[in-house]
């Protein structure tokens, strides 16, 4: 009897946890955002609608808890904080990271309307000439304020002569951002709280090398980790 009760349970458990862990998206997590608990507080995420790809995805990982322990293992001050590599919830000090994440690509859905500014997420991506995303890498931009003569600057070197439009300028010269990488990989949300927190992970102290070749370049010292990530209410911000 006492064997048939523990396998009930463990059964009960089991059933448990996979419901848990069921990627499948609800029309109502369509309308949630994504809290990200870290050890330096909390970020709150909204996804856009018009990168319905990655919206999707992101959700799916965030219901699966893929997420949860996983390092910032990439953090540039006055650039962006990135994470993402599902072998960074493990990692010993000084292992490179960066490489992790599903057997798949996003495609790309870049929108002239989602730039680059301060406090966005976008995802990560490889050197491919479709553009298209890690599966599961994305960084938060907390980039810099710049002048006009340095959005002219970056529309001649970097942007190969694409114009910013004024609007964009506006809000690069006041709020900031990185504008480098607009048209280029996807914007698919924002920090609608936590911005702060952004900004104190931004500037730990992380390795550096003289050689900018090396793989552990911009790894936090001390880990700087994402507790967990789950869907929740939308509020008003």
């Amino acid at each position: 009897m006492k064997k048939l009760i523990f396998l009930s349970v463990g059964i009960l458990l089991a059933f448990i946890s996979t419901a848990q862990k069921d990627s499948t998206l609800k029309k109502k997590d369509r309308k949630k955002d994504v809290l990200i608990q870290t050890t330096y507080g909390d970020i709150t995420i909204r996804l856009s609608d018009s990168t319905p790809l990655h919206r999707d995805n992101f959700l799916k990982l965030v219901k699966v808890g893929f997420y949860d322990s996983v390092l910032f293992h990439r953090v540039i001050k006055n650039f962006m904080i990135q994470s993402g590599d599902p072998d960074s919830k493990h990692a010993e000090a000084g292992k490179p990271l960066g490489n992790g994440g599903p057997a798949y690509q996003v495609p790309a859905e870049i929108r002239a309307t989602l730039f680059h500014r301060k406090g966005v997420i976008a995802a990560a991506r490889d050197n491919n000439p479709e553009k298209a995303s890690s599966g599961s890498q994305f960084y938060i931009v907390q980039g810099k304020v710049f002048t006009h003569a340095g959005l002219d600057s970056v529309e001649k070197f970097r942007l190969q002569g694409r114009k910013i439009p004024v609007e964009q300028r506006e809000v690069y010269t006041t709020i900031g951002g990185a504008p480098h990488l607009d048209q280029n990989y996807t914007v698919f949300g924002e920090v609608v709280k936590g911005l702060d927190v952004v900004d104190q992970i931004a500037v730990v102290e992380t390795f550096k090398s003289p050689d900018r070749a090396n793989p552990l370049n911009d790894r936090p010292l001390q880990d700087v980790r994402i507790i967990k990530a789950k869907l929740v209410k939308r509020k008003k911000h």
